[in-house]
């Protein structure tokens, strides 16, 4: 049978409404942090206690008088904004008024705080409906302290909703992770019931910050660079916390077996905007190993009126404007980044990789590095994640380099006035060869054309994708009468054209070229032919890695091996001269 239509009552209302803006102990803490946030904090302390669904959360804040906390839960009550023209000029994190009142709705809440210039303080517990049900003074420190206690207790089946709590404290962590990004002056000090679980200190920027949340990472594998108003980045020594920033991590030196670094910011909230995300992953294409994903943190300071944040109630997705606009300055803006900083060879920046091969040339060991003591074969193949090298040039301004020999016939020794660097000269041909392919991918007439034996369905379908002319010849060959540029002439090309074939598309063709087509290790080169490679290179879009995500180039800076061979010592005086 067909019910009646009856309105709900109010304290079902209430529950639903409640239940939409805190739906765990993670929503929590990002609620009543943002409020600290709001308030100016620039110290937020949390403490949360998971089997008793408790938490509290203390900043240093501008605080709140008495009248203030007497309305601080009541439904839809803020100061943030006060007419529907302020919901187009939003500049806070918090603005809808429901985060206090709901947790009144599902919680035990109580609220203490006092202004900077006040001389007393005021502690306020409320009652389901957010009116105050006791007040007293107190000693308290300027700024805000909001406990909260047996949460869902009211709500049973929600609470046995929810994942398990290992899950949800990890939630917690992410969720103060994305905070202190969007806020890098705040000093985040976090305990798990009463023992402390993990601090952020405050850092000029993200680039110093992230370092402490991804502890692999330091911040000389990262490059931070600002997004001008005319889509042009800006100078990283010169950012101004209040324009767009984008932090990126260097692809020789740091990527993710997920894409869960790759982070998208407005306004100090980091946000899910899948568009912008996938133009970042999209500029990183053969700049990382397969199965590799960037680290990057995009941070948006955009005008109130070009973000509409009532698309969720949590505002974790948000409606942005003029959204192909800024593609476009993101993908500029990491073009420009990964061969950016010519200059950023530090003297005081001694670096992991380089200090390990420093150490293990005093001690007279081998030299190997890896994962948790796994080898690799050879420079060239160092794990991207464990180095923290000095950058690499800018294709607009090449760096000094001179070639000044060839070592085993593999690598290039240069000389550049900062140090020293040793480029693979393999891998380095490689990048060179891969973008001017794909600048012009030309196909010319075979004669006599390549026959090739057994070809799939599949295999002659991906050469006429890359554009080759494919007929058959006979029952079990094919004859393929084109061929990219530089294999029409290599007494491989067929072998080449089969393993073309083999590919899935285009791009997978442009990287199999390239590959085949560079100079081979182990092939002697003469000084001008090396000076000419390194011209070359140092020319690329993507000097930094090859199109599988190789490292290509090795240095030691003149600090390192100052530092290695004591010049900063006084001979004279050890001698006792």
């Amino acid at each position: 049978m067909t019910q009646s239509i009856q309105p709900l009552s109010d304290a079902v209302v209430n529950l639903i409404a409640a239940g939409e803006v805190i739906d765990s102990l993670g929503a929590v803490v990002r609620e009543l942090a943002e409020n600290a946030l709001d308030a100016g904090a620039t110290h937020v302390s949390i403490a949360v206690w998971p089997e008793r669904w408790s938490l509290r959360v203390a900043d240093n804040g501008s605080g709140m008088g008495h009248a203030d906390l007497r309305r601080a839960a009541a439904p839809h009550s803020t100061s943030k904004i006060h007419a529907s023209e302020d919901l187009w000029k939003i500049r806070s994190l918090g603005f809808r008024g429901e985060a206090l009142h709901s947790l009144a709705q599902l919680a035990d809440l109580e609220i203490g705080s006092r202004l900077a210039d006040s001389t007393e303080g005021w502690w306020v517990r409320y009652d389901r409906q957010g009116h105050p049900v006791s007040e007293t003074t107190v000693a308290i420190a300027p700024g805000t302290v909001v406990t909260v206690s047996h949460l869902f207790g009211n709500w049973l089946p929600r609470r046995e909703g929810l994942p398990p709590m290992t899950q949800q404290l990890r939630a917690i962590q992410q969720m103060v992770y994305h905070l202190a990004l969007g806020h890098p002056q705040v000093t985040w000090v976090v305990q798990q019931g009463d023992r402390p679980w993990f601090s952020l200190w405050a850092s000029q920027s993200a680039r110093y910050l992230l370092p402490q949340i991804l502890r692999d990472v330091q911040p000389g594998d990262l490059v931070e660079v600002e997004l001008g108003a005319d889509g042009r980045s800006g100078d990283v020594r010169t950012l101004d916390p209040s324009r767009s920033t984008l932090l990126l991590g260097l692809p020789d030196r740091c990527h993710r077996r997920r894409p869960d670094w790759v982070k998208v910011a407005v306004n100090g909230r980091v946000v899910q905007v899948p568009e912008l995300e996938q133009t970042i992953l999209g500029a990183f294409r053969r700049t990382l190993p397969r199965d590799r994903h960037p680290v990057c943190f995009l941070h948006l300071h955009l005008p109130p009126e070009q973000i509409d944040w009532n698309r969720h109630p949590a505002k974790a997705e948000i409606y942005l404007k003029e959204l192909d606009r800024l593609q476009a300055q993101v993908q500029e803006a990491i073009a420009h980044a990964l061969s950016l900083h010519a200059n950023s060879l530090s003297d005081t920046a001694h670096s992991q990789r380089i200090g390990q091969v420093l150490r293990t040339a005093e001690s007279g060991g081998g030299y190997t590095l890896g994962r948790l003591g796994e080898p690799n074969e050879s420079i060239g193949e160092e794990s991207p994640e464990e180095s923290s090298a000095p950058a690499l040039p800018p294709h607009a301004a090449p760096t000094p380099l001179r070639a000044i020999a060839q070592v085993h016939n593999m690598y290039i020794l240069a000389e550049h006035p900062a140090g020293i660097w040793l480029i693979e000269q393999h891998i380095a041909h490689e990048r060179v060869l891969y973008e001017e392919l794909c600048d012009r991918w030309i196909v010319v007439p075979l004669d006599p054309p390549a026959l090739l034996p057994n070809l799939s369905t599949a295999q002659v379908e991906q050469l006429v994708r890359i554009g080759l002319t494919v007929e058959p010849f006979g029952d079990t060959l094919w004859a393929v009468r084109t061929a990219p540029a530089p294999l029409a002439q290599r007494e491989d090309c067929a072998a080449a054209l089969l393993e073309l074939s083999l590919g899935g598309d285009l791009e997978t063709a442009l990287v199999a070229t390239a590959c085949r087509t560079a100079i081979r290790n182990g092939t002697p080169l003469t000084l001008p032919e090396l000076q000419t490679l390194l011209d070359r290179w140092q020319q690329t879009r993507n000097p930094r890695t090859c199109p599988h995500g190789r490292p290509i180039c090795l240095l030691l800076q003149e600090s390192s091996l100052s530092r290695f061979f004591r010049r900063h010592w006084v001979i004279g005086k050890s001698h006792g001269i």
